[in-house]
């Protein structure tokens, strides 16, 4: 995993939000909004911040992993399996999965095999607490689609349109360039604005 700054050496982006043109994660499709004035986002990069079907925008984090042991608000995976993390509404307890490292991004879907006891004995019962002891947050979502996926995989895609992973099932191309991302950044803003991130790790 890597721990770095995503907005080293960028040039701003003109646009007035973050609407790119660039598609993100499916399964975040109908739960997100888009962020004005976004700060540095690259060509490459969707960034989004999560709202509930509520209309909720801060929500309480409940993980499966560990905090790194240098960087402690980032959660890592375990030595046994990769992180699961979900984002709770304070309204009405609904939950909005935000990562699963044995489904989401590049290494998990062509590289990385995991068992069903890895898969599945994951509980998400951690709920997330930065240094100050602040546990709910407004969340900010970056996936970084860097890969090209019709010059790698092209061939490989049958007549239905599907491709087949590295667990042997098949799933539609088109959903694999959108939740195959190369990198994943969450940053949480708490009630008095400070922002600190949350998630950051390289897939590919």
């Amino acid at each position: 995993m890597g721990i770095f700054d995503i907005f080293k050496k960028e040039k701003k982006n003109s646009n007035s939000t973050t609407e790119n043109g660039v598609l993100g994660p499916t399964f975040l499709e109908d739960n997100v909004q888009h962020i004005l004035d976004p700060k540095e986002l690259r060509s490459h990069e969707w960034r989004r911040k999560l709202k509930s079907k509520t209309g909720q925008t801060f929500f309480e984090i409940r993980y499966y992993g560990q905090l790194h042991s240098d960087y402690k608000n980032l959660i890592v995976e375990t030595d046994f399996a990769p992180s699961k993390i979900i984002a709770v509404d304070l309204n009405d307890k609904s939950e909005y999965l935000l990562f699963d490292g044995c489904k989401h991004g590049y290494n998990a879907m062509f590289c990385d095999k995991y068992s069903d006891e890895q898969i599945n004995n994951r509980i998400a019962d951690k709920i997330y607490n930065d240094e100050k002891g602040n546990s709910k947050f407004e969340l900010i979502i970056s996936t970084y689609n860097g890969i090209d996926y019709e010059d790698e995989f092209r061939d490989e895609v049958d007549k239905n349109g599907e491709i087949e992973l590295i667990n042997e099932k098949k799933i539609d191309f088109e959903k694999v360039k959108r939740n195959g991302f190369d990198t994943l950044q969450i940053w949480g803003i708490d009630k008095d604005g400070t922002k600190i991130e949350i998630v950051s790790e390289e897939l590919a």
